[in-house]
């Protein structure tokens, strides 16, 4: 029998209103947005869209999975009706998928000669985009499932400690995909990330191509949107959806890194209860907007800024 929805829904977040001093868009160049999550980044991409034409593509890395639409906020039925969306759950759970990949893809769109509107949180796609990806070789699948347990076992710190000292003083060393990342590579090519990606080749996308917005939000009212939006997921069925993916739950997949989706299984395996999971996910989603606004602080520093107000 499903659990009871959550009992206390909030309503979903009013819309965010975007200032009036809103850099000029020029219609004939591609816009990248980025920002934290529960910004707004969707909406600004919609509305851009809508007035100017142009096809919103993703770049968030929870978003491109099949399973997850409610869970990770991907745009609704109505808003994909209302402009082409791409690169959206189009990626099934059985499959790996990487920054080479989603770059590979937006090439594709590129050699179409369509005007592209690229949002989304993940700032290792956009900077890839706009400087470039270094070309590294494949890691052989029996590094990768070393590194899968040794992570599921907890060795996130030796995997730490393993990585070369130039990698380990670039990389967020609290991103348990980063880490892994960056060890598989040393122990596939003998050679650490950090000097793979000194020799990356020219961008797919240059800056001036494009128009680059960065939404910068209030942090106390970001938190407070980010817990009225998970309530809104709730009522809206996310439970549903992770619970449809139990049976093949995977604890290092990637499309198992969902925001709010091991916090909503321990709850559907009788481990929290649904307050309990909601707190947690709540949590975690504050901290990967944190995350995120270091990123974008430390890498997007000559993009243009734009403050908006999620209250």
């Amino acid at each position: 029998m499903m659990p009871a929805p959550y009992p206390r829904p909030d309503p979903r977040p009013a819309a965010i209103d975007f200032p009036a001093d809103l850099p000029a868009v020029d219609p004939a160049r591609h816009v990248l947005i980025a920002g934290p999550t529960a910004s707004g980044k969707s909406a600004l991409a919609l509305a851009i869209a809508r007035a100017q034409g142009g096809v919103v593509v993703n770049a968030d890395a929870l978003q491109v999975w099949s399973c997850w639409r409610v869970l990770t906020a991907r745009p609704s039925p109505r808003d994909e009706a209302a402009a082409p969306h791409v690169l959206y759950g189009h990626v099934d759970p059985g499959h790996g998928y990487s920054v080479g990949d989603w770059l590979a893809e937006v090439a594709a769109l590129m050699a179409t000669g369509q005007r592209l509107i690229i949002a989304g949180g993940t700032g290792l796609y956009l900077s890839s985009l706009t400087r470039g990806l270094a070309v590294i070789p494949p890691v052989p699948a029996a590094i990768r499932a070393r590194a899968d347990a040794w992570l599921a076992a907890g060795g996130l710190p030796g995997m730490v400690r393993a990585l070369d000292e130039r990698t380990r003083a670039g990389i967020d060393l609290r991103n348990p995909a980063r880490v892994q990342r960056a060890w598989e590579v040393l122990e596939a090519t003998g050679r650490g990330l950090a000097d793979w990606q000194a020799d990356t080749p020219a961008p797919l996308m240059d800056a001036k191509a494009a128009t680059r917005l960065v939404l910068n939000t209030d942090r106390d009212a970001l938190a407070a949107r980010i817990a009225r939006r998970f309530d809104a997921m709730l009522a809206e069925g996310a439970l549903d959806e992770v619970a449809a993916m139990l049976p093949r739950w995977q604890p290092a997949a990637q499309w198992t890194r969902a925001i709010g989706a091991a916090e909503l299984a321990a709850h559907l395996r009788g481990e929290l209860t649904l307050a309990e999971a909601r707190e947690l996910a709540v949590i975690a989603t504050r901290q990967y907007a944190k995350s995120q606004r270091i990123w974008f602080r430390n890498r997007m520093r000559d993009w243009d800024q734009l403050a908006v107000d999620v209250g």
